[in-house]
Formats: structure tokens, C-alpha cells, sequence
């Protein structure tokens, strides 16, 4: 998705200059507008993520609003000219970050701004405008929030159209009737005198806008009043007309053009340095650190390797840079340990006897980096590896998963050890990514080494103090190294089987294609929205929900608010659905089967979520739709490895309900879970105030949706999408829900306080989220962290119990000596393949194990099923 800043130059250059001391160089160029300027521009950057980027300047004093008022901002006091001079340093720092910067003769940075976001609106963009100008909440909509300065700078306030309402009990677009009834000093744009926002906003509550209060003077209450508003009728008018933001400003500037470039990292740099942004060059550290000297890290290069150079305890560097590391070539080994440290090439390693037995002895002690990494790649390769008690990553994630960087590198200049370039410094990025020379590598892979063994004992006292050490040492070590059986092992495909159901849904395309073209009328390209608009909205006169730059909006949210105005929408809609399903998913996991296995070998993320929940990637197999027949049946393709084996699946029962009625305590939800109800039938009962045989189908989808949007912090607005019914019905249906459950409503608010005490919460094994916007005094961040508070709990804790249990399932499988292999985990549900005289065993074994991984107050509940496919295991 596209997204959209705007920032307006002059008003938080101007923002900035009165916010900070009056700051200079030793060259005596003032500096506070620039500094100001740019720490939020940083701040701007980081948090927003924008695709594409323009700051918007005035060209001038005159504009021409001038023409209609020659007053218009006179009055304004002179810019100082300590800060008009920084306004061509603002310009230099933004062009040394690459970013877009415009303004237009006769026209404000406002009339721009308005422009432009309308430009991004008729494309459905996400807009954000950043100023410290008031004026430019009316340009606020479903897809503009407009973030306005406090105090100081990088301190805002963001509008949507809630918070406009809240703010002022009026929308967007009568901020300009406001302005042309009070006026603004700051324009010097006169309204009508005696008329304050007060009473502005009564005015407007009351008639709507500025014309239509001048057309109901006669109803108005105050003798004086009236006289007001009827002399100066033609004045408030004008106030209004001086208000509105110009948004079809003649600007040869299309948004296209506005994408965000990467910045020029030296410029960026050397302006710093001349500035004398000494707080701010910390932030570029990485991009420094080619020219950084690290401390000596002596090693040595073994091509005849000995027993001698493996003492235990050792970190083991296996370097293998792709992203896709299945089959990916290793480039070099290192070993690091307390004799030594030591490079060794791949080709010793392999054709080295003991460096196989070391690798493969549990009782060898390794401490790794990505440990499931090295286990795959090492396992390609034809060596197992075993006896590893340590993971870098891991630790570094558990300590804190909501930073974004955990590569080895930045964990150390996190400790203070700057031992270790990045990789990107040593090996390059992108296309330009290539092995070094052996003498670089090897180096780069003994500091890795030593960065490695030297931070064990500092991050495990962390995991210790955060009384995380159990959930590292028992939950997350042992699963990194069933991640890497995993993903070894692969699920095998049927190639034949998918290359029919791609058959059969080129054939399902064509039929609707002759459906969708006969109820049309006419034969047109579906897949064209220039086509396919003026047949909807001309040709069959269809209501026009949005238009956009090039013509009529077909976008599924469209589609879908007139799928009950002809029977050609639901058509279309099933068509791009089968279509999505044939080029993501069939052609999709064609291209990922592996030539020599014929498997698919995804890769778990284990580090990534900041609910501990594993992802999936190279192809992400957790997103296989099933909600169409067609997309379920995709998974017919997934087969076992063996003839006569079956996949088997077992998929825990509502486990972040029965997570939420152990820690909210709920005597309504444990009664439905101690008692094996139905839940969502029990919810509509005790929200309806109904008996069970009252409940309608009707009633159970509502209290479904609010039970699972619950878990997710679901708002009013979110529950009134989902039910398609109003959010007034939505608040009011929220509201019973938590009346009905107390304890519910009680953990809400108790977790959000203790978020805010400590700043994080955690899941019942302490797995923490930290949450730093718990407190801020924007709305919306606030907000979302609260929502993230009381479901990071439930969501974690579910995510911990799925963990475990393949850990325990694991366990059992060796101890019992079973054949069956764990081969998949989707969410809440295990994927097994399994000898056909072990399914028996297996079937009672799984939920079992399953059921018993972690005690709650109300019982854990497993299902399972198994067949010749995946999806007849479902």
C-alpha cells in the first residue's frame, strides 16, 4: 500500500526556530530551525514509512488570495532573519536525503499539500500531512490524518475525522465555515467581530455552515448577534472563501514522482559534521563503520584440522549469507573458543572426520548464531550437528523483539563490543552482494566468532534478570533445532496434482469470464479496471462509489459494497479470487519445488513476530487460503514422503479463548470451557439474555465475532465491518459483551495499567512486548498500544503453547522410537506425516501430549484428523 507524507516546510521550520535555543556553529551559521527541522524529519521517516515524500515551501508574501483580500496576513511580524537563513539549509539537508521539496509562485504550501493529497486520495493512498497550521484539518478524510505540532517539535497531535469530532463536534469540512465565522489573527483573516470559537462551533452545530447560519439569522437568539452576522454577511463570506485550501493548483508534480529514495548517505554525513549535529551522526554509526577501527581480533586458518582446536565450550560461525539457505553454498566455517580462534575453509570441513564427530556430539557444547541456519545447511552437506545450548539471535530476540535489527553485528554494538562489521560492509548489498577475498571473509567470521562467545554470559544474565532463561533454554533452544529437521525434512508436493487444479482453474476462469460477459452485455478485458469501470457504472448504471485520476475505482472494497446491486459483482469477485489462486498459490508453489527432492522446503521464521508466533517464508505455507473450496483444495497436493503413509493434523480448539478465560478468570468463559459448551453459543446467551434452544445462527455469528475480535483488541469499527452493521449497534453489542464478563473488562483495564507502569506486558512464560507509546499524548499511537497491550498476552501465550507442544510431541516421537515425522506448523495447528502402523498410536499420542503442555484453569483441547492428503487431514 501506498503511503503519502506531507510535510509542510515554512510552518515546522517555523516550529522548530521558536522551539530551541537559538543554536549556532563555530562558524557562527545558526542551526536550531535545521536541527529541529531534521530530528523530526528523522522522527517523521522512522515512524511513518512513507513510499513516497515532499515538503511543501511558500514562494512568497503574495498569493492570490491577496487579490480577494489585500490584507490578507498583513500584520504577520517579519520572518527573523536568523531563521529565513536556515531555510536554504533546510533545503540542502533534504536534497542530501533524497527527498522532494516544491513550492509554486502564487500559491501557499497549503494549496500544494491539498493538492497533492487529493491527487493520492483518487489513487486510495494513505496521506499523512505533518504542520503546525490548523488550517489543514480540513483536509482531513478516510484516507488524510493530518499530525499538528504541540509543544515543541517533534511532539503532534494526529486528526482523523474521530478526532476532529471530538476535538470540535464538527467534520473536516467545516473547519473552513469555523475560520470564516471567528476569522484567524494569525491570517489576519477577519470573520465576524465578537464571534469566538465558542460560539462558531455552536453556530455550525446548529445550521451546518457559514451560508446556511447567514440564512437563519432571523432564528438566531441575541439582538446582538444578529447585527453581527448581518453586517458582516459579505465579510464572513470572503473569511470562508480565504480559508479554503486551492487543491487543483497547476503543479507540473505528479505523486508518482514523490517515491522515496535512498539517501545520499556522505552528503547526509558531511552536512552533519559542518552543522555540528554531533547527536544526530550517532544514528548513522553503521553507515560509518567501514572507516571505524575495531579492536585486533588475531585468528588462525586450519586446513588440517585436529581434536585439538575443538574445546568445549566453542562458537561455531557456519556462513551461509542467502536468504534462502536451502541448498545455498557455505561460504567458510569459524570455531572460536577459550585456546583459540580459528578459520576453516569448507572444503576442510567436510572432508574432515573430526569435525564431523565434533559437529555431531551432544556433548560438545557450540553457542551459534541462527542456529536452525546452520543445522540446514550443515545438513545438506551430509553433517549433523547436535549439542548447541546457545543462540545469539535467539537470546537477543527474547530480550527484546520489538528492535529491528538482531544480526550479529548490532547485537554487539548494542553491548558495547565493537568487534564486528556488518555484513552488508563486508560482503556488499544486493546485486553487489559477493564473497570477499579469503583473507577479508576469514577475518569477518573470526570477529562473528568471538562476538558470539563473548556475549553468551552477558545476554543469558539478561534472559536471567528478565526471568526468561527457562522459556530460552527449555522452549526456544530445543525448537530451533526441530526448525531445522523441519525444514530439511520438506513436505513433499504432487508437481502433476497442482498442474491439474491450474487446469482446473483455467477452466473456472473461462466459465466465469463467459458469465461475467454475458450479464454484461459486451466482452471486455475483466482484468482492465478502464474497461471493466464504464461497463459497471455506465452500461449496466451501477451507483459510482469513488473515482479516481484515471476514472472509475473497481477496488474490491467498491465491488464489495455492490455486491448486492447485480448478480454480476459476486462474479467478478469469485473471478479475481480463482485468479489469485491460480498465478500465487498454484503457480507460486510450482516455481518453490525443490528439483532434487521434489519438496517444498519452507523456512520458519523463529525471530521475527513480536508475539513469539513463528512465520513462514519461501513460500509462506501458513496463508494457503481456505475459505474457497478451490483454495482448500490446493491442499490436496501436500502428500507424504512414503507410500502408504497419511498426513495427519492436530489443531488445538479455540486456544486464545481458552487463554483469555484462564487470564481474565471469567466465570462465564471457564463455565463454558470447564463444561465443554459451545462458547460462542454460551456468549449469546449471556449477552442476549437467551436460553440456549433461543440462540439464532444469527446471534452466534455475533457473539463469534466479538469473542475472537476480543483477542485482538477489537474496536467498534472493526466489529461493525465484520457484522456489516452500524458502530453505534457495534459499541453497544462491545459494551454488553463486557458487562456480561467482567473479570474480561477488569484484565483490559489492569493490563493497560500495568503496560504502562512498566512499560511492556508479558504472556504467561514471560515472553515480553514492550510497548513505549503506552503513554504518549498521541490518540491514536496511545490507542494502539493499549489494543496491543491486552492482546500480546493471549496471542503470546497461544503462541508459547503451540511451541511447546511441538517440543513435547517431539520429545515423545524419539521416545517412543516412532518413524512419524513433524513437518508443518500453520497457527494453532501440527502437521504430521505418518507410517500407516503408527496412525493408531499417533492418534491418541498427539492431543494427548497436546492437551497436557501447559495447565490452565479451563482444559486445553486438541483435534485430529488424517488422510492420504493434507487436505483430506482436515
Amino acid at each position: 500500500m501506498s503511503k503519502l507524507v506531507l510535510i509542510d516546510g515554512n510552518s515546522i521550520a517555523y516550529r522548530a526556530f521558536f522551539a530551541l535555543p537559538l543554536l549556532n556553529n563555530d562558524k557562527g551559521v545558526y542551526t536550531n530551525a535545521v536541527y529541529g527541522f531534521t530530528t523530526m524529519l528523522l522522527k517523521v521517516l522512522e515512524e511513518e514509512e512513507p513510499t513516497h515524500l515532499l515538503v511543501a515551501f511558500d514562494a512568497g508574501k503574495t498569493t492570490f488570495r491577496h487579490e480577494t483580500y489585500d490584507e490578507y496576513k498583513s500584520g504577520r511580524q517579519k520572518t527573523p532573519s536568523e531563521l529565513s537563513e536556515q531555510l536554504p539549509l533546510i533545503r540542502e539537508m533534504l536534497d542530501a536525503f533524497n527527498i522532494s521539496h516544491t513550492e509554486l509562485a502564487n500559491y501557499e504550501a497549503d494549496d500544494i499539500i491539498g493538492t497533492l493529497s487529493k491527487q493520492a486520495e483518487e489513487k486510495a493512498w494513505d496521506i499523512k500531512v505533518y504542520s503546525g497550521d490548523k488550517d489543514l484539518l480540513q483536509l482531513v478524510s478516510d484516507k488524510t490524518k493530518v499530525s499538528l505540532t504541540k509543544k515543541g517539535i517533534t511532539n503532534v497531535e494526529t486528526y482523523d475525522i474521530q478526532a476532529i469530532d471530538e476535538r470540535y463536534g464538527i467534520n473536516p469540512k467545516q473547519i473552513v465555515d469555523m475560520k470564516g465565522l471567528m476569522g484567524d489573527s494569525s491570517d489576519n483573516i477577519p470573520g465576524v467581530p465578537g464571534i469566538g470559537e465558542k460560539t462558531a462551533l455552536k453556530l455550525l452545530k446548529e445550521h451546518g455552515s457559514v451560508e446556511a447560519v447567514l440564512e437563519s439569522i432571523d432564528q438566531i437568539s441575541g439582538k446582538k448577534m444578529k447585527e453581527r452576522l448581518e453586517e458582516n454577511k459579505e465579510q464572513a463570506l470572503m473569511s470562508k472563501e480565504l480559508a479554503v485550501i486551492f487543491r487543483d493548483v497547476p503543479i507540473h508534480l505528479e505523486i508518482d514522482t514523490l517515491k522515496r529514495q535512498a539517501l545520499d548517505t556522505k552528503k547526509v554525513i558531511d552536512l552533519f559534521k559542518e552543522l555540528e549535529f554531533q547527536s544526530l551522526l550517532s544514528k548513522f554509526d553503521d553507515v560509518e563503520e567501514e572507516k571505524q577501527e575495531l579492536e585486533d581480533v588475531p585468528f588462525e586458518k586450519v586446513e588440517n584440522i585436529t581434536e585439538e582446536i575443538f574445546a568445549s565450550p566453542s562458537a561455531l560461525i557456519v556462513e551461509v549469507p542467502s536468504e534462502n539457505y536451502h541448498h545455498a553454498d557455505i561460504w567458510g566455517i569459524a570455531v572460536v573458543n577459550k585456546t583459540g580462534r580459528y578459520y576453516i575453509p569448507l572444503d576442510s570441513a567436510l572432508s574432515s572426520e573430526s569435525f564431523h564427530k565434533w559437529a555431531a556430539d551432544d556433548s560438545k557444547e557450540k553457542y551459534m548464531f541462527d542456529t536452525k541456519r546452520g543445522v540446514v545447511a550443515l545438513g545438506w552437506k551430509g553433517i549433523t550437528l547436535a549439542g548447541v545450548t546457545h543462540d545469539t539471535l535467539i537470546a537477543s530476540y527474547l530480550i527484546d523483539p520489538s528492535v529491528s535489527s538482531h544480526n550479529v553485528a548490532d547485537i554487539a554494538a548494542r553491548k558495547n563490543k565493537h568487534i564486528v562489521h556488518s555484513d552488508d560492509a563486508v560482503y556488499g548489498k544486493g546485486a553487489k552482494r559477493a564473497i570477499p577475498e579469503e583473507s577479508v571473509l576469514a577475518d569477518h567470521l573470526a570477529r562473528k566468532g568471538e562476538a558470539v562467545f563473548s556475549l553468551k554470559s552477558t545476554l543469558e544474565e539478561e534472559l536471567k534478570k528478565n526471568e526468561q532463561y527457562d522459556l530460552f533454554t527449555k522452549l526456544e533452544m530445543p525448537l530451533s533445532l526441530i526448525l531445522g529437521k523441519m525444514e530439511t525434512s520438506g513436505v513433499l508436493v504432487d508437481k502433476e496434482q497442482l498442474e491439474k487444479m491450474g487446469e482446473e482453474l483455467d477452466a473456472k476462469l473461462e466459465e466465469l469470464q463467459k458469465e461475467i460477459h454475458e450479464l454484461a452485455g459486451t466482452e471486455f478485458n475483466i482484468n482492465s479496471p478502464k474497461q471493466l469501470g464504464p461497463v459497471l457504472f455506465e452500461k449496466l448504471n451501477l451507483p459510482v462509489i469513488k473515482k479516481t485520476k484515471t476514472g472509475y475505482s473497481t477496488s474490491a472494497d467498491v465491488l464489495e459494497k455492490l455486491e448486492d446491486q447485480h448478480e454480476i459483482i459476486p462474479k467478478l469477485l469469485l473471478y479475481r479470487q480463482v485468479a489469485k489462486l491460480k498465478s500465487t498459490y498454484i503457480e507460486g508453489l510450482l516455481k518453490v519445488i525443490h528439483p532434487d527432492t521434489s519438496k517444498i522446503h519452507t523456512i520458519f521464521n523463529q525471530a521475527l513476530t513480536q508475539t513469539g508466533r513463528l512465520s513462514s517464508t519461501e513460500p509462506n505455507l501458513q496463508n494457503i487460503p481456505i475459505r474457497l473450496e478451490e483454495g482448500r483444495r490446493i491442499r490436496k497436493a501436500f502428500v507424504p514422503s512414503k507410500k502408504g503413509w497419511s498426513i495427519l493434523a492436530a489443531d488445538y480448539s479455540q486456544i486464545e479463548l481458552r487463554v483469555l478465560a484462564h487470564i481474565a478468570g471469567d466465570k462465564g468463559l471457564l463455565e463454558a470451557f470447564q463444561k465443554n459448551m459451545d462458547v460462542h453459543t454460551k456468549t449469546a446467551m449471556d449477552v442476549f439474555h437467551v436460553k440456549e434452544e433461543d440462540v439464532t445462527a444469527n446471534m452466534r455469528r455475533t457473539a463469534k465475532a466479538v469473542n475472537f475480535g476480543i483477542v485482538y483488541g477489537i474496536s467498534d469499527y472493526g466489529l461493525s465491518q465484520s457484522l456489516s452493521i452500524t458502530r453505534k449497534e457495534a459499541q453497544e453489542f462491545i459494551d454488553r459483551y463486557l458487562s456480561s464478563y467482567p473479570n474480561v473488562k477488569e484484565y483490559m483495564e489492569e493490563i493497560k495499567e500495568e503496560a504502562r507502569e512498566k512499560g511492556y506486558v508479558t504472556t504467561l512464560l514471560n515472553r515480553r512486548r514492550y510497548l513505549p507509546e503506552i503513554t504518549s499524548r498521541n490518540f491514536n499511537r496511545r490507542s494502539f498500544a493499549e489494543r496491543t497491550a491486552m492482546n500480546t498476552p493471549i496471542q503470546g501465550t497461544a503462541a508459547d503453547i503451540i511451541k511447546q507442544a511441538m517440543v513435547d510431541v517431539s520429545a515423545t516421537l524419539e521416545k517412543e522410537n516412532l518413524h512419524s515425522r513433524l513437518l508443518l506448523q500453520v497457527h494453532d495447528e501440527l502437521i504430521f506425516e505418518v507410517p500407516e502402523e503408527e496412525v493408531k498410536k499417533m492418534r491418541e499420542l498427539v492431543p494427548k501430549v497436546m492437551e497436557q503442555t501447559m495447565q490452565l484453569d479451563v482444559p486445553l483441547k486438541a483435534e485430529v484428523s488424517y488422510g492420504p492428503t493434507w487436505y483430506d487431514a482436515k
